[in-house]
């Protein structure tokens, strides 16, 4: 829920904030989305299941994942995926925040975040993030940790190359893309910690996979994966 404060009652007063999704006035406590537009988002539930449910089944057999949960299924286009094109493709980290709050709130109660010590997002390319100005994947990150209390670490991961967008890829197609993309430097902040691995959408897996295989390379880590979206293939 947004903090109110006088100075925020003034400003909406003035000038009125809109629902990223169906574009009505927000009310003084709402945050990005109305209560309807939020009430109606398409939860994925895989917090509640958070062994085995369809995106936890992407690293079977591939890597050694503890737990694995997706906030709200990404539909292309739709009124629930505007959230996510807004702070993706339109300069609004601070929706990112907002929904990584939003996130996060709604999981806590499940136990997914239970025993975790640091966050660590999903890293850009440096040219990426020169020409969006942010990494999306760390704004979400910071408002999970917003409600956590976990850290944020995002000096571990780095993207060592950026060959395509992974959004106009299919299957095998993403898992080379990003073969050797990522690597890990400063492996001291994380040692001996079990990492929550954040990024925005998860279709097939291949991106949180790179970067996991990674992180549980670094001596004594534990790895879980929590993305905004989760996009059926």
């Amino acid at each position: 829920m947004r903090i109110v404060s006088f100075l925020s009652r003034i400003t909406d007063t003035i000038l009125p904030r809109q629902c990223v999704s169906c574009g009505c006035r927000l009310a003084i406590c709402e945050d990005t989305l109305c209560a309807s537009c939020r009430m109606s988002l398409p939860r994925t539930g895989f917090a509640g299941d958070m062994y085995c449910n369809d995106m936890a089944k992407l690293y079977y057999g591939l890597a050694d994942i503890e737990r694995s949960a997706a906030y709200m299924f990404f539909v292309p286009h739709s009124d629930s995926a505007q959230v996510i094109y807004q702070f993706k493709y339109f300069d609004k980290p601070e929706y990112a925040v907002s929904m990584g709050r939003i996130m996060a709130q709604e999981i806590m109660p499940s136990g997914f975040f239970d025993g975790m010590d640091v966050i660590v997002p999903v890293p850009l390319s440096a040219s990426r993030k020169r020409k969006r100005g942010y990494n999306q994947s760390h704004m979400l990150a910071q408002g999970v940790a917003e409600i956590t209390g976990l850290p944020v670490e995002d000096r571990v991961l780095c993207r060592d190359s950026f060959l395509q967008s992974q959004t106009i890829l299919f299957g095998i197609q993403r898992r080379m893309n990003v073969e050797g993309a990522f690597k890990a430097e400063n492996t001291h902040f994380v040692e001996n910690k079990h990492i929550l691995l954040i990024d925005d959408v998860v279709t097939t897996g291949a991106t949180t996979l790179e970067c996991a295989t990674k992180l549980l390379e670094i001596s004594g880590t534990k790895v879980s994966v929590l993305s905004l979206g989760y996009s059926r293939h």
